[in-house]
């Protein structure tokens, strides 16, 4: 059944070539949104939404997303400050994945742990992956303190 914000599928000619938003969610309801900053063309992070935050979103032109971990639709930016404005939406060719570059208020921080990007780290290449392999940092600094940020709050994305 298909959300009654969207137009349902109905040909590959409709998803692929048409004007229709026609999203085809997961099996868990969900679309893969890359994310990336509007001036430099960083990605700042991965998310998902659902149909709900897909509409949230087309609405508000504000970025909302579906939280896996807490099972909820969460406004990037709600409580930390760090709300990430549309600035361009896309989706994909079969409109299965989107990628959004926002404006991100305050100081540009996408990452709950603190860094600009949720990509702060490298993975070196041209070896066999092994336990001693080491992760190198891009991001030298946290643009803040997630603990002023969030206060000692449990995060369910930690282990």
């Amino acid at each position: 059944m298909t959300d009654q914000r969207f137009t349902e599928r109905t040909s590959v000619e409709q998803v692929e070539e048409g004007r229709d938003l026609a999203p085809k969610f997961d099996q868990d309801g969900l679309l893969p949104v890359v994310t990336s900053d509007a001036a430099s063309g960083d990605v700042l992070m991965l998310g998902y939404m659902n149909a709900e935050a897909l509409a949230k979103t087309i609405e508000t032109g504000e970025a909302h997303y579906w939280s896996r971990s807490r099972a909820t639709l969460w406004h990037k930016g709600a409580t930390s400050g760090l709300v990430q404005r549309v600035v361009d939406m896309r989706i994909d060719d079969d409109q299965d994945a989107l990628w959004i570059k926002v404006e991100v208020a305050g100081s540009g921080a996408s990452c709950h742990v603190g860094y600009r990007s949720c990509f702060y780290r490298s993975i070196p290449t041209g070896k066999a992956p092994s336990p001693d392999l080491e992760l190198t940092f891009e991001e030298q600094e946290k643009t803040f303190d997630p603990n002023d940020v969030y206060g000692d709050a449990p995060n369910p994305t930690r282990l």
